[in-house]
């Protein structure tokens, strides 16, 4: 998983509330288990017309949305189902970073395994950040994950809390698997010495 240290990049305002995972990335993508490809898919059903062209009123089909890495959006984004598959739309289209008021928890979890920092801000901070989103090519933030920090267009400044094994995490490109690998000295020592006392097993 890549590190995530600092990002400066275009921000892409959606404010609409309760986003849930099937807006995020459409059932009838759901029959890969690759991380990759879904890109195309996100948002599928704002981003695409019914005979398939871009919906040109939709935030990330203007141009200066289009490489958008950081996701300004309404309360509860990511309600719904479980499905993994949203954080890897998100990541694979490019967004490393959702900012909202409150996200469902399964979600909330899955994108700090994706890579994908998730934000939780106040309602008067997410105005400010919407107020920023909206200024097109201009839109652009830098969210520092080591001073847990986020920096407008104009200089204006907000601070954000997370847990610090998450920050950690994250700031390290440590998934699960990461984090067990970083004990694999351990584990191999515990095994041979379990070797050697249960030579059976």
């Amino acid at each position: 998983m890549d590190k995530f240290t600092k990002l400066t990049g275009v921000a892409a305002p959606l404010p609409i509330i309760n986003i849930d995972t099937d807006m995020i990335i459409p059932k009838d993508y759901l029959k890969t288990i690759k991380r990759t490809g879904l890109g195309t898919g996100l948002f599928a059903e704002m981003r695409y017309n019914e005979d398939g062209s871009e919906n040109p009123d939709f935030v990330l089909n203007k141009p200066a949305y289009r490489k958008a890495q950081i996701l300004v959006a309404g309360d509860n984004f990511g309600c719904g189902s479980s499905r993994e598959h949203a954080p890897w739309a998100l990541l694979d289209f490019g967004i490393r970073c959702v900012i909202s008021t409150s996200f469902a928890d399964i979600f909330y979890n899955n994108c700090f395994k994706n890579g994908i920092l998730p934000i939780r801000v106040s309602h008067e901070d997410l105005d400010k950040l919407m107020d920023d989103a909206q200024r097109g090519a201009n839109a652009t933030l830098t969210i520092d994950l080591e001073e847990k920090t986020i920096k407008g267009p104009d200089g204006g400044q907000i601070s954000f809390d997370l847990d610090e094994f998450r920050r950690y995490c994250m700031l390290n490109g440590l998934d699960d698997i990461g984090l067990t690998m970083e004990k694999a000295a351990k584990i191999d020592s515990f095994e041979a010495a379990n070797a050697q006392r249960h030579p059976w097993a």
